[in-house]
């Protein structure tokens, strides 16, 4: 997991793994939730929140590009693979 400082810069949303800038989204959405945090300090973590929104969504679209769907001929054997499409 990537580390930061209180005084330093969240990492960018390109250097963490999907895992980690989801766990940073859904800390951000329970402190929006609550209402307890000032304005300007809200539009800063929305903003981030998008960031990272943006980020996990690029990566399930790479996941899901790569996935394939094994086609299986008439003994059962797989014979090929063809790209997955969600209906």
């Amino acid at each position: 997991m990537v580390e930061q400082h209180a005084d330093s810069q969240p990492p960018v949303p390109e250097s963490l793994s999907f895992e980690e800038a989801l766990r940073e989204l859904e800390t951000i959405v329970q402190k929006l939730e609550r209402g307890d945090v000032p304005l300007d300090a809200s539009i800063a973590l929305y903003t981030r929140g998008e960031q990272l929104r943006a980020q996990c969504q690029k990566r399930l679209a790479d996941a899901e590009a790569r996935i394939e769907k094994l086609t299986v001929g008439m003994s059962g054997a797989p014979v090929g693979a063809e790209p997955f499409v969600t209906e």
